[in-house]
């Protein structure tokens, strides 16, 4: 049973459902139901973890190689790639059936779309022909926020946009950052991460690029949204950090630096999202 818990990537999962429910108070002005919240967690749950579930069973071959994924359970053994598979197209099937049956249409196929554009878009296509396969393929990462706002209020507007292109503009430098420390594994699994096949300064200043876009969109969501002091002072300082952080990668591009953003990156993002939740209750 670990085996197909493992095939889920729990850790990539909690990081999704950390944008979804802060996303829904914000999109309900206050507290959700607490059932809607738990009925969307339940479903985006099931749905990322079936997209990561044929995530692996597609790259089990070079998972073998790379040593941060060679433990994965298929690696391993733990259970054949068919069995994987059939698990992984359940999960998704009641993940669909679970968020039309208990949330909305329009939350069950966003949330389904999300799964095919992460297998065939980003896992068979992009993953090994591109180095842009993180940017575009990190689209599939943002679509929970979708997900989250449509289940409070059954529609789409700018403000879940903005916030699909946050997180969207977020993925880069935090997966290059881990590519970095990583990059050996990309070049010997013939992964064209972008650290893994052009310089590190490079790749530093695309990943200040992004950065700079990204604080900016997080500021941008204030206005449309109509958030207040709490959200917007947190989104200052905290895509400050995120500013100064990348600043001495491009100082020292070393796996020190590199690791130290990426631990933050996930940590700004819990906090930025974590602030949208307070400043909405307060």
């Amino acid at each position: 049973m670990a085996g197909y818990v493992a095939l889920t990537k729990p850790r990539i999962i909690e990081l999704l459902l950390v944008t979804t429910v802060p996303t829904m108070f914000v999109a309900e002005g206050g507290m959700p139901s607490v059932w809607l919240m738990v009925a969307t967690v339940v479903g985006g749950t099931l749905a990322a973890g079936g997209a990561n579930a044929v995530n692996m069973v597609v790259d089990r071959d070079i998972d073998a190689l790379m040593e941060r994924t060679m433990h994965r359970p298929l690696v391993r053994g733990v259970m054949t790639p068919r069995a994987a598979l059939v698990f992984a197209v359940v999960i998704e099937v009641v993940a669909f059936v679970w968020l039309f049956a208990t949330v909305n249409l329009l939350s069950a196929v966003l949330a389904v779309s999300a799964t095919f554009f992460y297998v065939f878009v980003y896992t068979l296509w992009l993953k090994r022909t591109s180095t842009q396969n993180i940017v575009i393929g990190g689209a599939a990462g943002a679509v929970p926020v979708l997900v989250g706002w449509s289940a409070v209020t059954g529609t789409l507007g700018w403000a879940p946009v903005v916030l699909f292109l946050v997180i969207f503009f977020w993925t880069p430098p935090h997966f290059w950052a881990l590519a970095i420390k990583y990059r050996d594994d990309y070049s010997t699994a013939e992964v064209p991460m972008l650290p893994s096949v052009t310089s590190l300064g490079e790749t530093v200043r695309k990943m200040a690029l992004y950065t700079v876009v990204l604080v900016a969109l997080t500021l941008v969501f204030s206005p449309v949204a109509g958030m207040g002091w709490v959200y917007l002072g947190s989104a200052l300082v905290l895509g400050l950090a995120f500013g100064v952080l990348v600043e001495a990668v491009r100082r020292d591009p070393g796996e020190r630096t590199a690791m130290r953003l990426f631990s933050w990156s996930i940590t700004y993002v819990t906090l930025l999202f974590a602030a949208m939740v307070v400043d909405v209750l307060v």
